[in-house]
């Protein structure tokens, strides 16, 4: 990148050679190859960091647990899920959103099912009346 800037500075100056400009862009793809393969490998070797340091975490956790005789949260966590008791006090609590919209699908349906009413009885109404009105 500092590279770049420079030899920009040098073809502005005139020292610069015209000719390099395949070997330049060569060069410079190169080094952006190497400079992501360097962020790649940190952040490899970051991710390997953590992951070792949550382990010693863990195992001290751990140590702890069985000092104490205290049971991990998520065993029991997991051991509640696949039960799902249907207890209406533990339900997932609904957004005023997803509360708006049944509102609004509850008055549709009573508003569609109203509609449809209304029309069945305009149907029966005429056919009374077109029965006993015979034009001739």
């Amino acid at each position: 990148m500092v590279g770049n800037q420079l030899s920009a500075v040098k073809d502005a100056a005139g020292g610069g050679d015209g000719g390099d400009d395949a070997d330049d862009k060569e060069k410079a793809e190169e080094e952006e190859r190497e400079r992501q393969e360097a962020i790649r490998e940190a952040e490899e070797r970051r991710k390997e960091k953590h992951r070792r340091m949550e382990e010693e975490r863990e195992k001290m956790r751990q140590d702890i647990r069985d000092k104490y005789n205290i049971k991990k949260k998520e065993e029991v966590v997991e051991q509640q899920m696949p039960q799902e008791e249907p207890n209406p006090l533990m339900r997932k609590k609904k957004t005023p959103e997803e509360l708006a919209a049944e509102a609004e699908q509850e008055e549709l349906d009573d508003f569609t099912k109203l509609k449809n009413q209304m029309e069945t009885q305009v149907g029966e109404l005429k056919t009374q009346i077109e029965g006993k009105c015979v034009m001739q």
